[in-house]
């Protein structure tokens, strides 16, 4: 089971032992976007170094889900044919199939169907979405609503139901992925508007969990589940859908929240909310605010030279701080729910989903590089 690490309510998290940040002991990265061919290269180089160590391409979990979504992302961007290869025998050793069969509700077990989508899309055949079309319509069918009870599953199965419905031209998925939203959003009051921020779940919700000093917990990969989540949604379904505007205005208080608590490493801390929490670089919320900034910045989302610097002080911090040479990216929190997840977040501190997020960020921001 991941990230199933509750606390009592009501009181503080305890603060794990934390490394200096790096802000201590280096400048701070430039906020000028490298060139295309740099930003590419090393998209490169990290998703070499992943396949290179990782001959068994692993299970079909929401994690390395994550990562393949990346490393489709970064094979749409340098037409490099091991990266499609390495995708399709890991889709192919699963049969396209879903963790937990076609009956599954879990937003979890519907990453998956991201990576499928994206082989079909270059490869059709019917067989590669005969899993994914069945669970999905199975929860369509259903007046069931309440399934997305923590941020993560925005980013695991919003992308999912908007890009089934387009394929399928069936508007009953998009309305759907809407209920389901909105109750993750609204009812169980996830979303933060005076922030444009979001809690990871109910637990950690005003007067519940809160950090040492006192103040809210708001974890950085759960918002950028969200904002990759939005991202990914946006980019799947026709402007004129009817939540459209609603996703893009989500999107856009997101990354406008984001700006001005960046790090001056480039990093963002793993509690938004309290930059005392924990303090030090953490890549695979940053990897996915890149990923989210960039799209903001190519649709029109934000204007002003500004997020763009945030974008690439983001990506050349990442750069200088978190990718070894050989292409293994360090600083990643691995699973977990909250701050204190997995600590101590070290330069050898890796995962499948944050590798995923990163080839994710450089391949959004390698198109506003000129």
């Amino acid at each position: 089971m991941k990230r199933r690490h509750f606390l009592s309510l009501g009181t503080a998290v305890m603060a794990a032992p934390a490394l200096p940040s790096v802000t201590a002991f280096a400048a701070p990265p430039s906020d000028v976007l490298p060139a295309r061919t740099q930003i590419v290269g090393l998209v490169r180089r990290v998703a070499d170094q992943w396949i290179a160590t990782h001959p068994d391409s692993g299970d079909n979990g929401w994690a390395r889900a994550t990562f393949f979504s990346g490393l489709m992302a970064a094979y749409r961007l340098t037409n490099e044919k091991r990266y499609l290869d390495y995708t399709r025998s890991w889709a192919e050793k699963h049969s396209y199939g879903i963790m937990g069969g076609v009956t599954t509700r879990h937003a979890d077990n519907h990453t998956a169907i991201q990576a499928y989508l994206d082989l079909y899309e270059i490869e059709p055949s019917a067989n590669k979405l005969t899993a994914a079309t069945d669970t999905l319509s199975r929860m369509v069918a259903s007046s069931k609503i309440d399934d997305w009870w923590w941020d993560d599953a925005l980013h695991m199965a919003m992308p999912p139901f908007a890009r089934i419905g387009k394929l399928r031209g069936d508007p009953a998925y998009w309305t759907k992925l809407y209920q389901l939203y909105n109750d993750t959003k609204t009812r169980r009051g996830l979303y933060v508007p005076s922030r444009g921020l979001w809690y990871r779940d109910d637990r950690f919700l005003p007067g519940k969990i809160v950090s040492p000093n006192g103040k809210p917990v708001l974890w950085s990969r759960g918002n950028g589940w969200v904002a990759a989540g939005h991202v990914k949604t946006l980019k799947a379904l026709p402007a004129t859908q009817a939540n459209v505007a609603e996703y893009r205005s989500t999107l856009t208080q997101l990354v406008g929240a984001l700006r001005p608590i960046q790090r001056t490493d480039g990093f963002w801390n793993v509690n938004l909310a309290d930059p005392q929490h924990l303090p030090g670089p953490e890549t695979s919320g940053t990897a996915f605010f890149t990923y989210a900034t960039a799209y903001a910045i190519k649709t029109g989302l934000v204007t002003g030279s500004g997020y763009l610097s945030t974008a690439a002080r983001a990506w050349n911090g990442m750069a200088a701080t978190a990718v070894h040479p050989d292409g293994f990216l360090g600083y990643v929190q691995k699973v977990g729910d909250r701050p204190e997840s997995s600590q101590p977040i070290t330069y050898d501190s890796t995962a499948d989903f944050g590798v995923g997020g990163f080839l994710l960020a450089g391949s959004e921001l390698a198109g506003l590089a000129g």
